[in-house]
């Protein structure tokens, strides 16, 4: 897998091709996820837009590098704000499509708020803590005790211990139960959020925080009976959903360029 080199230390990625004349969609894992766990998603997703897609591991995750920050309540704001500017910069990628997952959707609203995106698509959203979050968790390190997520976890990362140890332990920890990051969203870029209405991690509340929270164009997608992995359990739906969202998108802006040129050639008669 090809790695770049960032301050915080190595990142594997891979980038699909795809119309460089389109903003290129940008995959954020979630707590346990990385390139590997997105699995056949992003090349599905980059084909039914025509887009070039930057699918990576954060670090400490798949097989990037060792994370070398201690893992805090704002570790999503660091990658948001630090992290991932430096990575795209550095790939000369602007303006992308953000899809996130889980802490990646926070993520990628957080980065929204304070850099140019095309359109941010979230899967799972978390905004702020909720007691959905501490259950799904609780269940989550039960499951890995007894050794089924522990076995899932070793197959796409290096250090899978590690992994769920940093993830867990932040969430549950006594900092983060005033976790929420509704104030800090500024985001004017059109938004998609899905979630399942079974999500194990959080609830819908979710969601609507997400609409409250931002001032551009929203839509959602529920799938019913879906869990906290929309893009896993029912990809087509949520392929086609983006696409159509990501299209629907590029016309009204297209709309607003041409009304603005008529505008401005009508004021230069």
């Amino acid at each position: 897998m090809p790695v770049i080199d960032t301050s915080n230390g190595p990142l594997e990625h891979v980038l699909l091709d795809g119309d460089p004349d389109l903003a290129p969609l940008v995959f954020l894992h979630g707590g346990l996820g990385c390139l590997a766990a997105w699995g056949s998603f992003p090349a599905r997703l980059a084909e039914a837009t025509g887009r070039r897609a930057l699918v990576y591991s954060r670090h400490g995750h798949g097989g990037s590098g060792p994370d070398p920050l201690p893992r805090t309540p704002r570790y999503m704001h660091e990658h948001a704000q630090d992290v991932l500017p430096e990575l795209l910069a550095a790939l000369g990628l602007h303006r992308p499509v953000l899809v996130g997952h889980s802490d990646g959707a926070s993520t990628a609203l957080l980065h929204a708020s304070a850099h140019p995106v095309e359109a941010v698509v979230g899967m799972g959203p978390h905004l702020f803590f909720e007691e959905a979050n501490r259950i799904g968790i609780e269940n989550a390190r039960a499951a890995y005790e007894a050794g089924p997520l522990a076995r899932k976890l070793a197959m796409v990362h290096d250090d899978p211990h590690g992994v769920f140890d940093r993830w867990s332990g932040v969430w549950l920890s006594p900092a983060f139960r005033s976790w929420n990051i509704e104030p800090e969203l500024d985001v004017t870029a059109p938004v998609l959020m899905i979630q399942g209405d079974a999500d194990e991690y959080g609830s819908l509340a979710q969601v609507d925080a997400v609409e409250r929270a931002v001032a551009g164009p929203f839509r959602r997608l529920v799938p019913e009976g879906g869990d906290h992995y929309p893009h896993l359990g029912a990809p087509e739906l949520v392929a086609d959903t983006v696409r159509d969202f990501l299209a629907e998108h590029a016309r009204s802006a297209q709309a607003a360029r041409s009304a603005e040129h008529a505008r401005s050639a009508e004021a230069a008669r």
